[in-house]
């Protein structure tokens, strides 16, 4: 697999270095400026919690596995290097670099312990208010109709149909993957609707950009009760030994939706 998405890296648009984002990891923040948006930059709580599986109807401090974070002599010039370690021993690291469009995730997730890690899934926390030229607030769905995700293979605005209106915290919207089981994910409004792709993003003030995140695996796409947006990656659980790679992007665009989906498709090309 790791073959695969090293492959589809080398097959993305080369551009100038003055041209590629930069990027920059401090305090559990990841910042992301592109050159043409240096007014909007884009803030990730990277990362904002690991969880626990059976999460759903569940307290949130019961469901978070705490972590520390360090941060990795660069393995090449304007990349970022991380390591986290979990509560229960699991030790993740992260390679992070930017790209013509966006941003690149390599991360690895391996279980050094004697027993089995319940570290299910991880959330990447990514702030939108600058991008959509609205404010952050702590609880809000001001910025909805800016947001979108993939409904039935066609780009969806929010809020969408069928819109969540119940959970044991509100406001927000979850929307779980196909195949991750529905008692494992945000404790928030649950959609009924299953994305037909693991990408959630929104549109900039002038509409002429897009912002997006996309991981494989991924366990929820998430409409955050802050001006944020989340696609969440998936763990789901690690044995004694174990090793699992995950793939992520956040994709800046200039351009309309075709062009986003087949950035999307080159880099997820075995599906989301």
């Amino acid at each position: 697999m790791r073959f695969l998405l090293l492959n589809l890296i080398a097959l993305m648009p080369v551009m100038a270095a003055d041209s590629l984002p930069t990027i920059q990891w401090e305090n559990e923040y990841l910042t992301i400026v592109h050159p043409q948006l240096a007014d909007q930059p884009i803030r990730i709580h990277y990362l904002e919690a690991f969880c626990r599986p059976g999460s759903t109807d569940r307290e949130w401090k019961e469901t978070v596995i705490p972590h520390s974070t360090t941060k990795l002599e660069a393995k090449e010039l304007g990349t970022v290097s991380l390591e986290q370690r979990l509560g229960d021993g699991v030790v993740v690291t992260h390679l992070i670099k930017p790209v013509a469009d966006g941003v690149t995730f390599e991360v690895s997730a391996y279980n050094p312990t004697k027993h089995v890690s319940e570290a299910h899934w991880a959330q990447p926390c990514m702030r939108v208010d600058r991008f959509v030229g609205l404010p952050m607030v702590s609880s809000g769905e001001h910025y909805l109709p800016k947001c979108f995700l993939f409904l039935n293979d066609t780009l969806t605005r929010m809020p969408t149909a069928s819109w969540a209106q119940k959970a044991l915290y509100v406001p927000g919207q979850v929307w779980c993957a196909h195949g991750v089981d529905r008692n494992d994910v945000n404790p928030r409004p649950l959609h009924s609707d299953t994305p037909s792709k693991g990408l959630i993003g929104c549109f900039s003030v002038d509409e002429k950009w897009i912002l997006a995140m996309a991981w494989k695996p991924y366990q929820e796409l998430f409409q955050g009760v802050i001006t944020c947006l989340h696609s969440d990656f998936r763990i789901g659980g690690l044995k004694p030994g174990e090793t699992k790679e995950i793939f992520g992007r956040v994709y800046l665009i200039e351009g309309g939706e075709e062009m986003l989906i087949k950035a999307y498709e080159r880099d997820f090309a075995l599906g989301s």
